[in-house]
């Protein structure tokens, strides 16, 4: 017998199935998923908690001519099988292969690229707008996790869906629904989705909209109380939404007859379907978080803790805090929703009261700690880099422009290899370089990373330190809170040359690359360590002293680090050749960190050989004229 899922090329093939043969399939789709996942690395858990929703979506929709837009997408592999990428799955995440979240040019069934949380529905709004504007018949369906649903920006689309023909599928998988109460929602949501229950609403409305005003009110207001009584749905259908739900969304004998008839419905509908990340896996199940984002792992093993190495810059920064908080009362840590990524597990456990998670709103997340500051205490803002752009009004508006002592922890900075391009720290240096009072450290080693946070703590201003993915180049960490002097770079190697002397500065984690290629070229290596304020002495001195100077950061080139270097010198008026090495002025895919890297031009090698190809003619002599 031909498995099931052998048999599907695309959601045309789903929807020849009979209803009956749906289970099978999401066994089968279930078991590739754990397979595959556990050879490449990826997202398992909430892509195990969604294997029937993407079925009985594509199942019960006319995709790709339905939309379907999935929030965040690191729930998407299901998807992805159905949609004619199930061979490619052996790549996914690796250069060449499928990204870990929808994107548009890979996939006419990806209809708007995601990575970042809440922007579904605005989308999909926006989608159903189109729509209606050109005369077109489709359905528009947007997905969202109950974590995206704490960003006001989903609540912001929210708002504005009235009277547009549009399904949000809330998919909350942070409770479990017991037999009789589960029960009781499959008989109410199947009720609730039939065209019968929406005609009698609309003529419910249509009566009370007839009666005078006091009478009025008070039917509409025993109708909710009724209707709260028995459903979560009040605050959505405030919204204008029909709420229906909330149902299992692994029992495809519930899921797919809703969505059907939820389908034949016009207006904004809203359907609450519950799941369970790590469905169908024990280990993963048992405990989502650890299964969220593996590696490699034996399914039949499960996932094996290695041995412990160096530290990564993400756990230097966990100790460093709780050090911190023992020393200052006054300390407060923030994390927008990322608390294990960010390393703040063992704070949070040890200082409870100084630990606020605020979901999915980075805005909040740094307006808030702006009114800790304003009132003594001492926010410190646990972060990713790209999670960070999303509050950058609050950034410029809130902090910098306030004064005000907020630490920004900024984690995943430069290339950060599989997520690809809508996790690559590639902006940071740029955005924050042009701020006002803002101070903005990178360190090249773990010591100097907790040094610099140390510095920035006691700053008294807005302050950030930028750190990579991953670990460092192995050095020691000093356990005290000493800090480091503010603006002052330091030198790593001196040339021993006389003529063509070159010097590169080194900005934060590719000084380990630069320091290699310098010893190749026998150039001068400075670690900046402050791309805000720079060190404009040593780079002058470097300037006056060098026939030439290179920037290398992890960081685009536009407006970054090194940009900071070339406004110096000319605003000194020296004039000496510069070459600047950084990220390109592109969106960086996916695929392994050091292939990137070196694509980027950004390993030993590409930084000696871009200095050779523009300072030296090919019998290595030097192009440049020396310095007098």
């Amino acid at each position: 017998m031909v498995a099931l899922l052998d048999r599907i090329a695309s959601p045309a093939d789903v929807r020849r199935l009979e209803r009956a043969d749906l289970p099978e399939l999401a066994r089968e789709l279930r078991a590739f998923l754990i397979a595959s996942v556990s050879s490449t690395g990826g997202h398992l858990s909430s892509n195990l908690g969604t294997v029937e929703l993407a079925i009985a979506l594509h199942f019960a929709f006319d995709t790709p001519r339905d939309r379907i837009v999935w929030d965040v997408g690191h729930q998407t592999y299901a998807h992805k099988v159905l949609t004619g990428r199930r061979d490619a799955m052996a790549m996914l995440r690796q250069s060449g292969g499928p990204s870990g979240f929808p994107k548009r040019d890979e996939s006419e069934y990806d209809t708007f690229g995601t990575a970042h949380s809440s922007t579904s529905i605005s989308a999909a709004l926006g989608m159903a707008a189109a729509a209606r504007l050109k005369g077109e018949s489709r359905h528009v369906v947007a997905v969202i996790g109950d974590g995206a649903m704490t960003a006001g920006m989903a609540f912001e689309a929210l708002n504005n869906a009235e009277g547009a023909d549009l399904l949000v599928i809330l998919n909350d998988n942070d409770m479990s629904i017991s037999e009789p109460v589960g029960a009781l929602n499959h008989y109410l949501a199947k009720v609730l989705s039939s065209r019968l229950y929406d005609t009698v609403r609309r003529g419910g409305k249509g009566v009370l909209s007839k009666l005078p005003g006091p009478a009025r009110e008070i039917a509409k207001r025993a109708e909710e109380h009724v209707k709260g009584m028995v459903l979560p749905g009040t605050l959505f259908e405030e919204f204008g939404f029909n709420y229906i739900g909330p149902i299992d969304g692994h029992d495809l004998d519930v899921l797919v007859p809703t969505l059907a008839n939820v389908r034949k419905l016009s207006g904004p509908q809203f359907l609450h379907v519950v799941t369970r990340k790590g469905h169908g896996y024990a280990r993963a199940e048992a405990d989502p978080i650890l299964y969220h984002g593996v590696g490699r792992f034996d399914p039949a093993v499960g996932i094996v803790p290695r041995p412990a190495g160096a530290p990564s810059y993400t756990q230097v920064f966990g100790d460093w805090l709780c050090d911190m908080a023992l020393a200052d009362p006054r300390l407060v840590a923030i994390t927008p929703a990322m608390r294990e990524g960010s390393g703040l597990v063992r704070f949070s456990r040890q200082f409870p009261d100084r630990y606020h998670d605020v979901g999915i709103a980075e805005q909040h997340a740094v307006t808030f700690a702006a009114g800790l500051a304003c009132e003594g205490m001492k926010p410190v803002v646990a972060i990713y880099s790209t999670f960070l752009q999303r509050g950058y009004d609050q950034l410029i508006h809130d902090v910098a422009l306030q004064n005000l002592p907020v630490v920004f922890a900024i984690d995943r900075a430069g290339l950060v290899g599989a997520d690809g391009a809508t996790h690559q720290g590639a902006f940071d240096l740029s955005f924050l370089r042009c701020l006002p009072n803002m101070t903005v450290m990178a360190p090249a080693d773990e010591d100097e990373c907790r040094r610099m946070l140390s510095t920035a703590f006691r700053l008294g201003t807005p302050a950030a330190v930028r750190y990579p993915r991953g670990s460092g180049p192995g050095v020691a960490v000093d356990t005290s809170l000493d800090g480091i002097p503010v603006g002052k770079g330091v030198r790593v190697r001196e040339t021993r040359k006389r003529g063509g002397r070159v010097a590169i500065l080194a900005f934060g984690a590719p000084l380990a690359a630069a320091s290699a290629a310098g010893a190749r070229l026998d150039a001068t290596v400075v670690n900046m360590r402050f791309v805000k304020p720079l060190d404009v002495d040593l780079a002058l001195e470097l300037a006056r002293t060098h026939d030439a100077i290179v920037t290398v950061e992890e960081n685009v080139v536009a407006g970054g680090a090194g940009s900071g270097v070339a406004e110096a010198l000319a605003a000194a008026g020296i004039a000496v050749p510069i070459l600047h090495l950084g990220l390109p002025d592109a969106f960086v895919d996916h695929g392994d960190p050091a292939l990137l890297l070196a694509r980027c031009g950004l390993d030993a090698d590409g930084i000696a050989g871009a200095i050779e190809a523009r300072f030296a003619s090919r019998a290595g002599a030097s192009r440049v004229k020396p310095a007098a």
